[in-house]
Formats: structure tokens, C-alpha cells, sequence
């Protein structure tokens, strides 16, 4: 069987007005995330794929990300199954921070990746 390469994107190259999914767990996305991201985490994400479907109901894309790739990856193929306009961010938190993109943190502290 045949698979299509998964739609995926560099870090840099996410619009600053995209709508990033950040799928990583509670703690990771505290230490920091992209602000205006729409956190699910990966281990409730089938109990609020609703909330993720409202999202790009405006015919956007969701830029999947996790903190390397792998998570999203898995993510971003589900979404893909299931109609939805989503591409995967390589290489996750780690290549947008690497790539000087902004990030906060809930904690007050300076924004890192977990």
C-alpha cells in the first residue's frame, strides 16, 4: 500500500497569522508555546477533535506541532484522514525556536522548549 508524503512545512515558514496546533502535554506547552496557539494535547485529542474541527472551520490550515515532529506527524496524518487542511511543522518547538521565532511562557519565566 501506497501512502502520500505528509504535508509538512519548516518552522520559519508558518505564517505569523497561522493557526498553530500545538499537541504537546501541560507541562511542556507552560515552559513555552506559540501565543495564539490552540493547545490539545495529543493524549485528549480524539475527546476534542471537535474543538480542533471549529478551528479550521474557516477554511484555514492547522499547522501541527509538537516538540521535535514525531507527535504532530501522527496528529497531522489523522487530520489529514479526516478532511482537514493540516500540515506538519518539522522538526516542532525546537526548529521554531531555533529559527528566533517568538514564544511565551505561563509561568512568568522566559519562554523554553520542555
Amino acid at each position: 500500500m501506497n501512502f502520500a508524503p505528509l504535508p509538512s512545512v519548516d518552522a520559519a515558514a508558518v505564517p505569523a497569522d497561522g493557526l498553530v496546533l500545538d499537541v504537546r502535554e501541560n507541562d511542556e506547552w507552560a515552559a513555552g508555546h506559540v501565543e495564539g496557539a490552540l493547545h490539545v494535547p495529543m493524549s485528549d485529542f480524539v475527546s476534542r477533535f471537535g474543538e480542533v474541527t471549529e478551528a479550521v472551520a474557516e477554511g484555514r490550515t492547522a499547522y501541527v506541532m509538537c516538540r521535535v515532529g514525531g507527535r504532530s506527524a501522527q496528529v497531522t496524518q489523522y487530520l489529514v484522514g479526516q478532511g482537514v487542511d493540516a500540515v506538519n511543522v518539522d522538526g516542532g518547538m525546537l526548529a521554531w525556536d531555533g529559527a528566533g521565532r517568538a514564544m511565551v511562557a505561563e509561568t512568568g519565566s522566559p519562554a523554553f522548549v520542555l
